[in-house]
């Protein structure tokens, strides 16, 4: 069983929610944990989604991206 792992850093609650609500629409399991230093929330998915998480939340938050792509 693999460990949970940061995968952004969002600056407020509400960043961090649509992230959490895109990983999990592509069916990936996170976590959020507000920082106690910054007002930053970490959101966190399994280790082995780690690659599959950063792409979906690339793939949705910069569609300018998917467009220019054959």
């Amino acid at each position: 069983m693999s460990g949970m792992v940061q995968v952004a850093v969002a600056g407020d609650v509400a960043e961090a929610e649509e992230m959490q609500e895109i990983l999990r629409n592509a069916g990936i399991e996170s976590t959020l944990e507000q920082s106690d230093e910054e007002d930053t929330v970490t959101v966190s998915v399994p280790e082995a989604e780690l690659e599959t998480a950063k792409e979906a939340i690339e793939a949705l938050t910069e569609p300018d991206e998917l467009i220019s792509e054959p």
